[in-house]
């Protein structure tokens, strides 16, 4: 028996109808989605030099990356100068991922005072690779996630008495290599993606002795040091974004970061550097603030003690030079000059860092303001 179908008749569909959903559709295959930005990164160095780190008092929610400063070198290898408290350290700072399991612990290695062993741990190949080996079975031994290079500084002097060679510039992007092949072979073992950084100088110069846009390649983030701008014979700004009309110089963050894009760094591999602590300069009779001449320095405050205390002691008055977005206090009484970053600063290289696609921020260091004022403002503009 066969059987009865009934023949329903199509729609017509409207032509103007037709043609918008066929061009809907076609852009929603062809238009290519625009990937989500990433969250820019908050790098904290965390300063192990001293001995132990008091892991309560961090904040490991507002943070992305720990970078814990220093491991030395020793016979061109890299090294726990303070072994029995690193260790501990490592240790401490790792089990902070329960309150963050996002947060990634890297060793840094070097510093302003550990620099000098650099040179002739990377000269050759075989004292190279050695020294990458070294450093990256620390980061397997304590379950680390990383190895940042603060190299102060290559082919150049730093630190009195540091050896610097021409060869330099060569082995700096060679050691990123051998640190990259390492972790790489570690990450075939563990499955776990290991990162390299480099903390560089925030100022030009820098870029004569380093091939930046070859090194670049191998690198996770590139931190640049924008601060300790202050120094010489007048008294400037430690930490400023732009530059100031009260004084000549070509040392700010903006121009830092514009030179190592010019090499072919890209901007979301870089890191803006903020200052937690100031620059004490006694400055000479007669003077009436900054761009005069300086006496003399001195020791410098965390934010906290500058926010707490200094910002309220009769005498000094807040200064804000609006062309260079940074602050600074003066004592016209004692001649005390003090350069920092504060709330309103960081604000001002937060949202230049979002304007840019930089890849985030990174700053020197977490004791100098364990209040978490500048941190807690970091947070909120980067949010």
């Amino acid at each position: 028996m066969k059987k009865k179908f009934k023949i329903v008749q199509a729609k017509k569909w409207n032509r103007p109808v037709v043609v918008i959903l066929v061009l809907l559709i076609y852009f929603s295959i062809a238009i290519p989605k625009s990937k989500a930005q990433p969250r820019p990164v908050v790098i904290g160095y965390v300063g192990g030099f001293r001995g132990l780190v008091n892991t309560d008092l961090i904040a490991a929610k507002k943070l992305t990356h720990i970078n814990y400063a220093f491991v030395d070198i020793r016979n061109n290898r890299a090294w726990l100068h303070r072994e029995a408290t690193d260790t501990i350290n490592f240790r401490r700072l790792v089990l902070l991922k329960k309150t963050n399991p996002a947060l990634k612990i890297l060793i840094s290695i070097g510093g302003w005072t550990w620099s000098g062993k650099f040179s002739d741990a990377v000269l050759t190949d075989t004292a190279r690779q050695a020294f990458a080996a070294s450093a990256a079975d620390i980061i397997k031994k304590y379950d680390m996630d990383g190895i940042d290079i603060d190299w102060e500084y290559p082919g150049r002097p730093g630190y009195e008495g540091n050896i610097y060679r021409p060869e330099d510039k060569q082995n700096y992007t060679l050691l990123f290599r051998d640190l990259r092949r390492q972790l790489d072979t570690l990450q075939q073992q563990t499955g776990k993606k290991y990162l390299v950084t480099t903390a560089v100088g925030g100022f030009k110069s820098y870029l004569n002795n380093a091939d930046m846009a070859t090194a670049q390649q191998y690198l996770d983030y590139v931190n640049l040091m924008t601060y300790d701008y202050a120094g010489g014979k007048t008294a400037r700004h430690h930490t400023n974004l732009y530059a100031s009309k009260l004084y000549q110089s070509p040392e700010f963050a903006d121009n830092a970061v514009k030179a190592f894009m010019a090499v072919g760094v890209p901007a979301e591999k870089l890191v803006m550097g903020v200052a937690f602590y100031g620059r004490v300069s006694n400055l000479a009779v007669g003077a009436k603030g900054i761009g005069d001449t300086v006496a003399s320095t001195s020791r410098g405050k965390g934010y906290t003690t500058i926010k707490d205390s200094l910002l309220k002691q009769a005498g000094f008055k807040l200064y804000r030079d609006r062309q260079a977005k940074a602050p600074y206090l003066y004592n016209a009484g004692t001649r005390q000059f003090i350069t920092f970053d504060d709330e309103w600063s960081v604000r001002k290289k937060c949202r230049y860092v979002k304007a840019r696609k930089m890849a985030g921020v990174m700053f020197w260091e977490y004791d100098s303001d364990l209040k978490g004022y500048l941190l807690d403002e970091i947070n909120r503009v980067l949010k």
